[in-house]
C-alpha cells in the first residue's frame, strides 16, 4: 500500500535542515558513550536518534543487541516494546505478543535470581505488572479481547490460587505445573463454578473431581442474531455494524460446555479459543499485597467497572482511545456530587464505538454481566479489611452508574428494572456480617435510593447510618464523607425545589460537629448551635494537618478520600451555607497553604515518600472540590469568572494530568468569548509539561470554537457576523495536530490520531485524509479502531483496509466471505 506523496512533501523538507543537527547530536552521544559505556540514558537517546538514519531492520537489530546486554533494565524493555509494536513494516500481532512474552519471562527469571549474570533492580515486580497491563491494552486495541480476559484469568490463578507445593519453585517451573490445570477444562476465574488451581491440584492428588453434569437453571441460550436488517445500505456500513455488535457480544473466550456435550470442534470461530502458549510466557510472581490488589482492580477496570485501577502513567497515552475524556459527565446534573463517575478516555473490552458517538455506555451484554458478577463473587473472599470493603463498593458503584446512565438517557422502563437489581445487590451486601457497620456501603445505598427518586427512603438510610455512628463525630473520615454527600445532595436539591433543603444541609453538618446523639431533621438549627459547630470545625480543621496518612499504606483505603479532604469539605460547605462563598473560599486557601507546607520536607525516605504522595493526592482532590463549589455558586448567584479561572490554571500547572480539573476548565472556557487567555495558558503548559493531556485539551477546545463559529455562520440572519475567521481556526487546529504527532507520546496516542483523521475528513480533502490515515498506521499499526474509522471514512477502500487488517493479524470477527453469505440470505 503506497503512502501518498502529498503528506510527506512537508516532512521531507523539514528533514533536510535537521539532518546536520542530528548528525552532530549523534556524534556527541557516541563520544559520551565512550566515556560512560554503561549509561542507559545515553543508549536510549542514541537509539532514538538512529531512527532518523537507519532502516527499521538495522535499528531492530541494534535494539535487540542493547536488550541482550541489559536484560534486567525494565525501562529499556518498555521502550523496546513500544519500538517493536510501532514498526509498520515488520508488525504482526503474533510477533509482538511473542515479544511481550519474551520480556516478561526474562524479567521473571531476573526476579527469581535464576539469571545470575544480572541482578534484579529495585521495583522490578511493579515494572513487570506495568508491562503486563501494557500488553493487555495492546491486545485489547488489536481486537483480541479474548486473549486479554484469558491473560488476566491466568495471572489471577497464578497469583491467588497457587498450590503450596509449588511456591518454592521458579516461575518457569510453576508455569509448567499450571499447564495441566489449564488443559483440564476446569472453569477459570470469573466463570461459573471456578474453584481455582490450588483446589484442582489438591483434588487431583486425591483422585480427581466427581463430576456431576448439572446445567445452570438460569442459563439461557443466547441467540446470536447475525441477520442483516437493511441490505440496501453500503456493504462497509453493514460490516461495521456487525463487527461492533460482535465485539460487544463475544469478548469472552469461548469454552466448550460439557453439560451440552460440546467439544472444541463446535466453536464456529477458532479465534475465540485461547491456547496456553498464548499466555504462559507472560506469567510472573507477585508477592506485594498492594500489587496483588492493583492486579484485581486493573482487571475490573478493563471490564468497565469503576475500581480505582487507573492506567499506569507510563502507558496512559497508549491507552487513551475515546473522546469520553472530554465529556462533562454529570457536572451539569450534579455539580457537587459528580466526582464518583469520571470518564477516563480509555475504552473497556468489547467497545469500539465511533469517535464522538455519544457518552460511553456502562454495562455489558447478559453473558458479560454474569461474568462480572462471578468475578466479584470469587474475588471478595481473597481480600480482607479495607480492600474487601473497596471491592464491595466498586460493585455497588458499578450498579449505581448503570442507574445514572438510565436517568441521563431517560429510559424509564429500563431504570425500573435496573433500580430493582441495584437495590437487591445493595441489601445483599449489607446483610454480610462484615458490612453491616460499613458506613461507606450505607452511603452508597442511600445515594442509590436518592438517584432512584426515593428521597424519603434515602434520607431514612442516611439518618440511620448517622445515628449509629454520630458519637464518632469529626474524628471519623467515613462519617464525614457520608455527611458531606448527604448535605451536598440536599444543597443540589435546593436548586430545583424550594423549601427547607438548605436548612437540612446545615442541620446535618451541625450535628456532625456536635458528635452527640443524632435525630432526623425536625427544624432549623439555633444560632448558638451554629456557633458551637463552627468552633468544633475550626479545632478539628487545625488538628487534621500533619497526621500520619495511614490509609496510604493499604490498596483499598488509598483509593478513597482522606480525613483531611472530607473534613475540609464539610467545614467549607458549612461556612458556605452559614456565612457565604468568601468564608468557604478562605477555608480552602488555608488548607492549600498547610498541605503545600507539608509537601516540602527534605526527608525522602520510602515511608515519607508515601506520606507525601498522599498529601499531593489530597491537594488535587481539594482543588477539584474548590472549583466545583465555585462553579455551583456561579450557577446560583452572580459571581465573577476570575477566581475559578485562577484556581484551575494554578492547580493545572501543578497537576497537568488531572482529568477532573481539565473537564472543569474546558466547560468553563467553552462559555467564554475570549480565546486568547486560554490559548496562552495551554501553549505554556503544553511546552513546560511532559504530560500529553494539555495538548489534547488544546486541540479539543479549538475544535469546539470552530463548531461554534460554524453554527453561527449557518444561521440565516444578515446581522450576525463571525468575529473569528473560520479559516484561521482550521489552520491553527491543523498546526496543533501536526505539532502533537511529532512528539513521542503523540505519535503513539490512539485518541490523537483518531481526532486528527476525523478532522482531516471533515475538511473534505480525501487525499490528505488518506495521508493522515497511512501516517497513523506507521506509528500505530495495532489500532483496530483506526482501521474501522478508515472503513467509515473511505468506503471505496473497504476491501483493501480489511486485507491489511488480516495481514497484520488484527481481530476480524466478520470476514468478507461471511458477509457475502449474510447479504445473499
Amino acid at each position: 500500500m503506497k503512502v501518498p506523496g502529498l503528506y510527506y512533501s512537508d516532512s521531507e523538507k523539514r528533514k533536510v535542515p535537521l539532518k546536520v543537527t542530528l548528525e552532530k547530536k549523534l556524534a556527541i552521544l557516541d563520544r559520551a558513550l565512550q566515556s560512560n559505556p554503561d549509561s542507559m540514558e545515553l543508549k536510549l537517546a542514541r537509539l532514538g536518534l538512529l531512527k532518523e538514519f537507519w532502516e527499521p531492520a538495522a535499528l531492530l537489530k541494534e535494539w535487540q543487541k542493547v536488550v541482550f546486554l541489559h536484560p534486567n533494565q525494565t525501562e529499556l524493555w518498555h521502550k523496546y516494546l513500544l519500538f517493536c509494536q510501532s514498526q509498520f513494516s515488520t508488525f504482526s500481532v503474533s510477533k509482538i505478543q511473542a515479544t511481550y512474552g519474551k520480556c516478561l519471562s526474562t524479567l521473571a527469571a531476573v526476579h527469581d535470581g535464576t539469571m545470575v549474570s544480572h541482578p534484579a533492580l529495585p521495583a522490578t515486580e511493579e515494572a513487570m505488572l506495568v508491562i503486563f497491563l501494557q500488553q493487555c491494552h495492546f491486545l485489547k486495541q488489536t481486537g483480541h479481547s479474548e486473549k486479554v480476559i484469558t491473560l488476566f484469568q491466568t495471572l489471577l490463578n497464578f497469583t491467588f490460587f497457587k498450590p503450596d507445593s509449588v511456591t518454592d519453585l521458579t516461575t518457569r517451573q510453576q508455569v509448567e505445573f499450571l499447564e495441566p490445570f489449564w488443559d483440564s477444562g476446569e472453569p477459570r476465574f470469573g466463570e461459573a463454578g471456578a474453584r481455582g488451581w490450588k483446589a484442582w491440584m489438591r483434588q487431583q492428588e486425591r483422585g480427581g473431581w466427581i463430576s456431576i453434569n448439572q446445567p445452570d437453571e438460569e442459563e439461557e441460550d443466547i441467540d446470536d442474531d447475525t441477520s442483516v436488517k437493511d441490505k440496501s445500505r453500503p456493504k462497509c456500513q453493514i460490516w461495521l455494524e456487525l463487527e461492533r455488535s460482535r465485539e460487544a457480544e463475544q469478548w469472552l473466550p469461548w469454552r466448550p460446555d460439557k453439560t451440552k456435550g460440546q467439544t472444541e470442534e463446535d466453536c464456529e470461530d477458532p479465534e475465540r479459543q485461547v491456547l496456553f502458549d498464548d499466555v504462559g510466557q507472560s506469567m510472573f510472581k507477585i508477592s506485594s499485597p498492594h500489587l496483588k490488589f492493583q492486579l484485581m482492580t486493573s482487571f475490573l477496570h478493563f471490564l468497565g467497572v469503576p475500581s480505582g485501577g487507573a492506567v499506569p502513567a507510563p502507558c496512559l497515552f497508549l491507552a487513551l482511545d475515546e473522546a469520553s475524556l472530554f465529556e462533562s459527565g454529570l457536572l451539569s446534573e450534579s455539580p457537587l456530587t459528580s466526582l464518583d463517575a469520571p470518564p477516563s478516555g480509555v475504552s473497556c473490552v468489547g467497545r469500539t464505538g465511533r469517535l464522538g458517538g455519544g457518552r460511553q455506555l456502562i454495562g455489558c451484554c447478559m453473558e458479560g454481566e454474569k461474568f462480572i458478577q462471578n468475578v466479584f463473587h470469587q474475588s471478595l473472599p481473597l481480600f480482607l479489611g479495607d480492600e474487601k470493603s473497596h471491592l464491595s463498593l466498586c460493585w455497588l458503584q458499578y450498579e449505581k452508574l448503570k442507574v445514572r446512565q438510565c436517568l441521563l438517557a431517560h429510559k424509564k422502563k429500563k431504570l425500573k428494572s435496573q433500580g430493582k437489581r441495584s437495590r437487591k445487590l445493595a441489601k445483599s451486601l449489607l446483610k454480610e456480617s462484615e458490612n453491616r457497620n460499613s458506613l461507606a456501603l450505607w452511603q452508597e445505598y442511600a445515594h442509590l435510593e436518592w438517584l432512584l427518586g426515593n428521597l424519603d427512603d434515602s434520607r431514612k438510610v442516611f439518618d440511620t447510618a448517622i445515628t449509629v455512628a454520630a458519637v464518632l463525630g469529626l474524628e471519623n473520615a467515613k462519617l464525614c464523607s457520608l455527611c458531606l454527600l448527604y448535605s451536598q445532595l440536599e444543597v443540589e436539591l435546593s436548586r430545583a425545589a424550594a423549601g427547607g433543603t438548605m436548612s437540612r444541609a446545615v442541620y446535618i453538618l451541625t450535628k456532625l460537629a456536635e458528635g452527640g446523639t443524632y435525630a432526623a431533621f425536625s427544624g432549623q438549627v439555633s444560632p448558638v448551635g451554629i456557633l458551637k459547630a463552627r468552633k468544633a470545625y475550626e479545632r478539628a480543621f487545625s488538628g487534621c494537618f500533619g497526621e500520619s496518612v495511614g490509609c496510604g499504606q493499604s490498596g483499598g483505603a488509598a483509593l478513597r478520600p482522606s480525613r483531611t479532604v472530607v473534613l475540609t469539605g464539610c467545614f467549607v460547605l458549612f461556612q458556605y451555607l452559614t456565612v457565604g462563598i468568601e468564608a468557604a473560599d478562605a477555608v480552602y486557601r488555608q488548607a492549600f497553604e498547610k498541605l503545600k507546607a507539608l509537601c516540602l520536607p527534605e526527608d525522602t525516605s520510602p515511608k515519607e515518600s508515601i506520606w507525601m504522595q498522599s498529601m499531593t493526592s489530597d491537594l488535587e482532590m481539594l482543588s477539584v472540590m474548590h472549583a466545583m463549589l465555585l462553579r455551583y455558586h456561579m450557577q446560583t448567584a452572580t459571581y465573577p469568572l476570575r477566581p475559578i479561572r485562577e484556581i484551575l490554571t494554578e492547580t493545572l500547572r501543578q497537576y497537568p494530568g488531572n482529568q477532573s480539573l481539565w473537564r472543569l476548565y474546558v466547560q468553563l472556557e467553552n462559555k467564554s468569548h475570549s480565546a486568547s487567555k486560554a490559548r496562552k495558558f495551554l501553549d505554556n503548559i503544553s511546552r513546560s509539561s511532559r504530560n500529553f493531556l494539555p495538548r489534547l485539551v488544546s486541540i479539543h477546545m479549538e475544535q469546539r470554537r470552530k463548531e461554534l463559529v460554524e453554527s453561527v455562520q449557518r444561521i440565516d440572519q444578515e446581522e450576525l457576523h463571525s468575529t473569528l475567521p473560520e479559516t484561521g481556526l482550521t489552520n491553527r487546529i491543523q498546526a496543533l495536530f501536526e505539532h502533537a504527532v511529532q512528539s513521542e507520546s503523540g505519535a503513539r496516542c490512539p485518541l490523537l490520531w483518531r481526532m486528527y483523521l476525523r478532522f482531516s475528513v471533515s475538511r473534505g480533502n480525501k487525499e490528505r485524509s488518506r495521508g493522515v490515515f497511512y501516517k497513523a498506521l506507521q506509528d500505530c499499526p495495532w489500532l483496530k479502531v483506526l482501521y474501522m474509522d478508515a472503513v467509515e471514512y473511505f468506503p471505496e477502500q473497504f476491501q483493501e483496509i480489511l486485507d491489511l487488517m488480516t495481514e497484520k493479524e488484527l481481530r476480524v470477527r466478520v470476514p468478507v466471505e461471511e458477509l457475502e453469505i449474510l447479504l445473499e440470505d
